[in-house]
């Protein structure tokens, strides 16, 4: 049962995105934060502290439980104050409200304690500091630097009336009042850096994201352009020649027949060149989606090696493997949490062999892949279309995933020459089935 239970955990970990894990990681270390300085600054130094006495234990203790009263309260609404940090949601006015009260009821006990000389002197200053802490972490995450710092600076002053009421003079005072400070402004870094850093990545992921659906939709305006340009023309030279032959059949003319032949010819043109949209036989500079992937990868955060050269390759190999480096960087992009990618395009004995390796894969469960190793969030007509693609100039494609890694491979044979490469199919049936 707890192995189980670990190993679901560790299969969640795993299935976290890099900056969810750098969320959890902050969040702990949050958590952890105020129980750390209250074992240090309060509970341990005001216990051993304390003079003997009903009163000096009554109030002592008190003091004690309340510094582990903020720590729970912290604890339990650090997520609510992160979540309003991030624009995730409206600011947590009780949970503030209710920090400020405890850290009001434990600076009573402490400046009562100090009244009755119930702690030995100079050791209240640390528990003083700690006060602070619970409540700036709350307050950090709820308003601006400046309010911050405004608002401990008043707590501040209020706070020495209070200690100056009940006794504390000259260069105590003075302590009193740096601690104070200090504790405020180190709840200031330690939270709102981290915090500041999780947004930024947040952005830099929701910008990626904006990035990847802009490449589809700009994929899908070319596509929509090529059409146009392939039937626009046709079209209307159809409509004009129709309404000819229209005209002429009317006047009992023969021309009407050869009218309607070249109508013919130019539908069957318009049907080859749509096929050819549609199945990307447009040729592709391989040289220039090489350059592309890598500029939009590392545009990304994402470090990209390409190696090898276009150079010299047929037009058909080219057009069919640029068509394999758009698909694999949007697959970069949109899927997994990679840092590093790989492209390496090489020839031998005539074959051209295209390599695309990138980590932040994460591990499909047994059984949850294809029958060709691939996992379930590679799954999709991508990869299917590629196949098509490749299978036209008798290339093959693979890809599995192993070791959080993700291999795309293509290679291509050698071509007799361009145009066998792009020949139309011979069977009127195939024809009828591409399109």
């Amino acid at each position: 049962m707890l192995l189980g239970r670990v190993r679901a955990w560790q299969r969640g970990w795993h299935g976290r995105s890099k900056i969810e894990k750098v969320e959890f990681q902050s969040l702990a270390s949050w958590h952890a934060l105020p129980w750390i300085f209250y074992l240090s600054w309060s509970s341990l130094p005001l216990g051993l502290s304390l003079r003997p006495g009903v009163t000096a234990h009554v109030l002592g203790w008190t003091l004690i439980v309340l510094g582990a009263v903020q720590c729970v309260h912290a604890n339990r609404t650090m997520r609510r104050s992160l979540d309003h940090f991030l624009k995730r949601r409206a600011m947590p006015r009780r949970d503030l409200g209710v920090a400020i009260a405890l850290m009001t009821v434990a600076y009573g006990v402490a400046i009562g304690l100090q009244a009755t000389d119930s702690v030995k002197e100079g050791l209240l200053s640390l528990t003083a500091m700690y006060l602070m802490i619970p409540f700036g972490q709350a307050l950090a995450f709820a308003v601006p630097i400046r309010t911050y710092l405004i608002r401990i600076a008043v707590l501040d002053v209020l706070i020495v009336a209070g200690f100056t009421a009940a006794g504390v003079r000259d260069g105590r005072l003075l302590a009193l009042a740096g601690f104070i400070v200090f504790g405020g402004i180190l709840t200031l870094f330690a939270s709102r850096c981290g915090a500041w850093t999780l947004s930024v990545m947040w952005e830099a992921d929701r910008a990626r994201e904006v990035e990847a659906r802009l490449a589809v939709a700009e994929e899908r305006l070319r596509f929509g352009r090529d059409l146009h340009d392939v039937m626009g023309r046709n079209l209307a030279v159809i409509a004009l020649k129709s309404e000819l032959a229209v005209q002429l059949a009317r006047r009992g003319r023969d021309e009407a027949v050869d009218q309607m032949v070249e109508v013919q010819r130019i539908a069957q043109e318009s049907q080859r060149e749509v096929r050819e949209v549609v199945r990307g036989y447009r040729e592709i500079d391989l040289g220039v989606e090489l350059t592309g992937a890598q500029g939009v990868l590392e545009a990304a955060g994402i470090r990209c090696r390409v190696t090898g050269s276009a150079t010299g390759l047929p037009a058909a190999v080219q057009s069919a493997l640029g068509w394999v480096v758009r698909e694999a960087a949007t697959n970069v992009l949109r899927h997994g949490d990679a840092r590093r990618c790989d492209i390496t395009l090489a020839v031998a004995d005539g074959h051209t062999r295209l390599v695309v390796e990138n980590d932040g894969v994460t591990e499909a469960p047994p059984g949850d892949g294809t029958a060709e190793g691939d996992p379930p969030r590679h799954r999709g007509t991508g990869l299917a279309g590629l196949r098509e693609r490749l299978a036209a100039v008798g290339g093959t494609l693979e890809w599995t995933s192993a070791d959080g890694s993700f291999r795309l491979r293509a290679e291509v044979p050698p071509q007799r020459s361009d145009r066998a490469a792009l020949r139309e199919p011979a069977d009127p049936a195939e024809e009828e089935a591409l399109l």
